[in-house]
C-alpha cells in the first residue's frame, strides 16, 4: 500500500470526493483516505502522478508518504511525524483571535447597543444608515479572516461536491447577502424621504450581519477544538515515533564510534551501556543486561539478555554492558514495523465506516434542498422574506457531516492507540472492529498453549538411585544428540550446574535411541521397549511411565552398566498464562478450540492442563486451514498461532492473530500480531475491539441522531425560531463531542478481565468439534487402502470370485484383485476388520496370508 498526505479536505464529503476520484484512476484496486490523519493509502499500479494528478483535480493537494528510495528511516519517521503534525489548530488559533477582536465590536453594536443600551459615539446614535455600514465592514472583515471557508467551499460547489465548508459559505453568504439587499433598500426608504423612525423596524428585524460574522467565527472555534481532540488521537502513533533512537555508538576496529542511525548497517558491531536505548535490531554477541521492553510489548518487567538472545530498537537497557550485532536497520526495525503498522491501519476503513460514507456522499446536497425548501416553503406560508431565509440559513449551519466523518476513524485510531501501548497491532481498521465479533476461537498448540520448547517435568530414579545420578546419565549420553529432547536435559542440567562428563563410543540408534560410553561406564537410553530389550524394567516403573505418556508426556528410559538408572519424562510445556488466557476467553463467550498435529492422547493432555475444552488432534499444516473453515460454518473464527504452517489457517479465519515471537509469515499472514506472544492479550485484543465498537456505535448514535433532532428544529417543526448563530455554535459543538467521546477509549483497562461478558452467540452445536473429528475419520478411513496377501488364485474368475466377496463387507469400498500379484488392494469405507478379510477369503477356498 502506497501512503499519501492529502490537504485541503475539511469534513466526510471531501473524504467521499478524494476517494471518488483516485477510485476513478486506472491501474488502482483500492483506495481509503482517512479524514483523520489527512492521509490516503492506494493499492494497485497507478503512478503516484497519476493519483497526485487525480487529487488535484478535485480540489485538495496530495504529496507521496513514506520511505522512497535511498531515504533513511530519520528520513521516515520525519515525513510520518510530519503527516500527524498538528498545524491546523495555530493556524486556527490565530484567525480565531483575530476573528474575536472585530466580533466583539460588532456584537457591542448589535447586542450591547440595541438590547442593554450600551453607549456609541453621538454620530453613530440612531443613525441606522451609519449603523447597518459599519456592521456590515465588521461582518465582511470577519468573513475576509476565515476566507477558507468561502474558497473551500464555493470550489467544493463548483466541482459538485459541497462539504462541510459549502454549508458554513452558504449560510454566511446567505446572511450577508439578504443584509446588504436590505441595506440598499434603506438607502432606497431615504432617498424617498422615510424618517429613522421607518427605518427602524429593517433595521431590527432584517439586518444578519452578525450572524454573517458569527457562523464562521463559532465554526472556527468548533474547528479548532475538533482539531486539539485530533491531534490527542494519534499521541500512541506520535510517542512512538519520539522513542526511535537518533544514534548508535559502533565499534569498529576496537574503538567506540558515535554515528547518526541512519549510518548503521546490518551486520555492524554496536555497544549499549546501562541506561542507552538499543539504536537498532540485533543479537547479543558478549556482555549481559535487564533490558526494558515495554515500549514494544507494554510490559514492564525487565527481560534478561545473553549471548544469543535478540534485542529490539528503541528498548531500554537497565542494567549491564551490552555489545550486538546489528541485523535489521531503517526501516526493517520491529520500532518502525510497528509505526508503519499503526499509520496504515489509521489509512484503511472499518467496514462500519461504509455506513457513514454512504450518508456523507449524498448529505450535503441534502441539506442544500432542504434549506431551500424550508425557506420557500416559510414564505409560502406567510413569514416574512427575513424570517423565511433565516430559517433556510439555520438549516444550514446546522447540519454536521462533519460528526459522521469523525465517528469512525477518532474511536479506530484512539483503538489502534491504545492497543501500540500494550503491544496489541492492529494492522487494518477492519481488524479492529472484526475481532471482537469472533465466536469461535482456534489456538493451535506448540508455540501458542505450550512454550514450543521440550522441557524436563519428571525424573524418577530407579530404586537405589538419585535424581542426581539419573541426570547426570542422562546428560552425559544426550550431549552428543541433536534431537529436541536431548536439549530438554542439556537445559535441565544447565539450570543444576551439572557439567556433563565426556562422552566416548557414542552412536544414534535411529528409532531405538543412544548408547555411549562415560567415566568408564556403558550408558544406553531411548524409548522402553528399547530399555526393556537390554535389562529388566521394573513393572511400577513401566506403569508410572504409562501414567506420564497419559499425560501427554514422553518417558525416556535410562540404564547404566546392565542397571536401570531411571526415567526421565519430557514435554512442551504450557505458558504461563495460557491457561489464564483461556479461562478469560471462555468468559467472553467465545468457544475456545485448540488444533494440534499430536495424537489425541497428548492433545487430551495439555487440553486438560490449558483449561481447553474442545480439540481436534492429529492435524497437518493444510489440514489446520481445513478445519477453520469448517469451524467457520458455524461462526466468525479468529486463529491464533505462530508457526509457518499456520499461515495458511491465519489467512482462512475471519481474524488472523499471530504471536510476536512466531515467524514472519505467521506474522505476515495474521490481521493482528501480539508483541508480548501472551494468550492473555488475545483476550485483551478482542476486548479492546468490542469497546472501540461500543465507542463507534455511540459516535455514529451521536452524530445521526444530532442531525435527526436539530435539522427539523432549525427549519422551525417545532415551533421556536433559530437564530442561525445558535445554528453554527450546535454544529461546532457536535464533532467537538464525538472527538471526546472517542478520546475516552484511553481511559479503557484493556487487560482487565473484570467486566467481561459474554457476546451473544450463534447457535453453535456441542458436538462442533465432534462432528469435524468423525469427518475428519471418514475422510481419513476413504482414502486408506490395504494389501491383503492371498494364495490359490490361478486366473481372472478367481479375481472376481474374491472382489465380490471383500466388497460385499460393509468397511471395503472397493477391492482391486490380481491373481498374478495374488494381492487385492482393498479401499477402506470403516474401521478395518481383519477377521472379516480372512473368514471372506477362505470361504471362496484360498488361503489368507495377511494385511500389510
Amino acid at each position: 500500500m502506497e501512503q499519501y498526505i492529502v490537504t485541503g479536505m475539511s469534513c466526510a464529503a471531501c473524504q467521499a470526493r478524494v476517494e471518488k476520484a483516485v477510485g476513478q484512476v486506472p491501474g488502482v484496486c483500492s483506495v481509503s483516505v482517512s479524514l483523520l490523519t489527512n492521509s490516503m493509502g492506494v493499492e494497485g499500479s497507478a503512478s503516484q502522478e497519476e493519483i497526485i494528478r487525480a487529487v488535484e483535480a478535485a480540489g485538495y493537494g496530495a504529496s507521496p508518504k513514506g520511505a522512497t528510495a535511498g531515504e533513511t528511516k530519520a528520513d521516515y519517521l520525519a515525513a510520518q511525524e510530519k503527516a500527524l503534525q498538528d498545524r491546523e489548530t495555530p493556524k486556527l488559533k490565530r484567525r480565531l483571535l483575530l476573528s474575536v477582536g472585530f466580533l466583539a465590536v460588532l456584537m457591542y453594536i448589535t447586542m450591547g447597543h440595541h438590547m442593554a443600551g450600551w453607549p456609541l459615539p453621538a454620530f453613530l446614535t440612531h443613525n441606522h444608515l451609519a449603523l447597518t455600514l459599519t456592521q456590515m465592514l465588521l461582518a465582511l472583515t470577519v468573513m475576509i479572516i476565515n476566507g477558507k471557508f468561502f474558497t473551500s467551499g464555493f470550489r467544493s460547489l463548483v466541482h459538485g461536491a459541497p462539504n462541510m465548508d459549502t454549508l458554513v459559505a452558504l449560510g454566511s453568504s446567505v446572511s450577508f447577502g439578504w443584509s446588504l439587499f436590505v441595506f440598499y433598500r434603506m438607502c432606497g426608504m431615504i432617498t424617498a424621504g422615510a424618517s429613522n423612525s421607518e427605518l427602524m423596524d429593517l433595521y431590527h428585524q432584517q439586518l444578519y450581519f452578525e450572524s454573517a460574522a458569527m457562523i464562521p467565527a463559532l465554526i472556527t472555534v468548533g474547528k479548532m477544538l475538533e482539531a486539539r481532540s485530533k491531534g490527542k488521537t494519534t499521541n500512541a502513533l506520535k510517542s512512538l515515533m519520539k522513542l526511535a533512537p537518533q544514534t548508535a555508538v559502533l565499534l569498529r576496529e576496537g574503538t567506540e564510534t558515535e554515528v547518526p542511525i541512519a549510518e548503521v548497517k546490518t551486520g555492524d558491531l554496536f555497544v549499549v551501556r546501562p541506561g542507552d536505548s538499543i539504536p537498532v535490531d540485533g543479537i547479543v554477541v558478549s556482555g549481559a543486561g535487564a533490558v526494558n521492553e515495554s515500549t514494544l510489548t507494554g510490559e514492564s518487567i525487565l527481560v534478561d539478555k545473553a549471548e544469543g538472545d535478540k534485542v529490539s530498537a528503541a528498548t531500554i537497557n537497565q542494567s549491564g554492558f551490552l555489545t550486538c550485532r546489528a541485523t535489521r536497520v531503517g526501516e526493517d526495525t520491529t520500532l518502525s514495523q510497528i509505526i508503519r503498522m499503526v499509520s496504515d491501519a489509521a489509512a484503511t476503513k472499518a467496514p462500519i465506516v461504509r455506513i457513514a460514507d454512504k450518508v456523507s456522499g449524498v448529505f450535503v446536497p441534502a441539506v442544500i434542498g432542504i434549506a431551500l425548501i424550508v425557506t420557500t416553503g416559510w414564505m409560502i406560508a406567510g413569514a416574512s422574506a427575513g424570517d423565511a431565509v433565516a430559517r433556510g440559513i439555520s438549516v444550514l449551519v446546522i447540519s454536521c457531516p462533519c460528526a459522521l466523518g469523525l465517528a469512525t476513524p477518532v474511536a479506530i485510531m484512539v483503538g489502534n492507540g491504545l492497543g501500540a501501548k500494550n503491544g496489541i497491532l492492529f494492522k487494518t481498521g477492519e481488524a479492529l472492529e472484526t475481532a471482537g465479533k469472533a465466536q469461535i476461537i482456534a489456538l493451535d498448540k506448540t508455540g501458542t498453549i505450550t512454550s514450543g520448547e521440550p522441557g524436563v517435568t519428571d525424573l524418577i530414579p530407579a530404586e537405589g538411585r538419585t535424581e542426581a545420578e539419573l541426570l547426570a546419565g542422562a546428560v552425559a549420553l544426550e550431549q552428543g544428540s541433536e534431537h529436541p529432547l536431548a536439549k530438554a536435559i542439556l537445559r535441565a542440567a544447565e539450570e543444576q550446574q551439572l557439567k556433563p562428563e565426556s562422552i566416548s563410543d557414542f552412536r544414534a540408534l535411529p528409532g531405538n535411541g543412544l548408547e555411549g560410553t562415560a567415566g568408564g561406564k556403558r550408558l544406553h537410553g531411548g524409548s522402553g521397549s528399547y530399555i526393556g530389550s537390554l535389562v529388566k524394567v521394573p513393572e511400577e516403573m513401566n506403569r508410572q511411565a504409562e501414567k506420564l505418556a497419559e499425560q501427554g508426556k514422553t518417558p525416556l528410559f535410562f540404564e547404566e552398566d546392565g542397571q536401570m538408572l531411571g526415567v526421565i519424562a519430557v514435554a512442551d510445556r504450557i505458558r504461563e498464562d495460557s491457561r489464564e488466557g483461556i479461562r478469560q476467553l471462555k468468559n467472553q463467550g467465545l468457544r475456545v478450540v485448540m488444533l494440534t498435529g499430536d495424537n489425541e492422547r497428548t492433545a487430551q493432555a495439555i487440553a486438560a492442563q490449558a483449561g481447553v475444552d474442545e480439540w481436534v488432534a492429529g492435524v497437518l499444516p493444510e489440514g489446520k486451514e481445513e478445519v477453520i473453515r469448517k469451524l467457520q460454518e458455524y461462526g466468525r473464527v479468529a486463529m491464533v498461532g505462530d508457526g509457518i504452517n499456520d499461515a495458511p489457517a491465519l489467512t482462512r479465519a475471519d481474524t488472523g492473530i499471530a504471536i510476536g515471537a512466531g515467524t514472519d509469515v505467521a506474522i505476515d499472514s495474521a490481521d493482528i500480531v501480539l508483541m508480548n506472544s501472551a494468550l492473555t492479550d488475545v483476550a485483551a485484543a478482542i476486548r479492546l475491539s468490542r469497546a472501540t465498537l461500543r465507542n463507534i456505535h455511540e459516535n455514529l448514535f451521536w452524530a445521526f441522531f444530532y442531525n435527526l433532532i436539530c435539522i427539523p428544529l432549525a427549519a422551525g417543526l417545532f415551533g421556536w425560531k433559530m437564530s442561525p448563530m445558535i445554528g453554527a455554535a450546535a454544529m461546532s459543538l457536535s464533532s467537538f463531542t464525538v472527538c471526546m467521546n472517542a478520546l475516552r477509549l484511553n481511559l479503557f483497562r484493556l487487560k482487565d478481565p473484570g467486566k467481561d461478558k459474554p457476546l451473544k452467540a450463534a447457535n453453535i452445536p456441542l458436538t462442533i468439534t465432534e462432528t469435524i473429528k468423525e469427518e475428519q475419520k471418514k475422510e481419513r478411513i476413504g482414502t486408506m487402502t490395504k494389501t491383503v496377501k492371498i494364495k490359490g488364485m490361478m486366473c481372472g474368475h478367481c479375481e472376481a470370485s474374491v472382489k465380490k466377496a471383500l466388497e460385499a463387507l460393509p468397511f471395503i469400498a472397493e477391492a482391486v484383485v490380481s491373481h498374478d500379484a495374488g494381492t487385492a488392494v482393498i479401499t477402506l469405507s470403516g474401521e478395518l476388520d481383519e477377521a472379516a478379510v480372512k473368514a471372506a477369503v477362505e470361504a471362496k477356498d484360498f488361503t489368507f496370508e495377511g494385511i500389510k
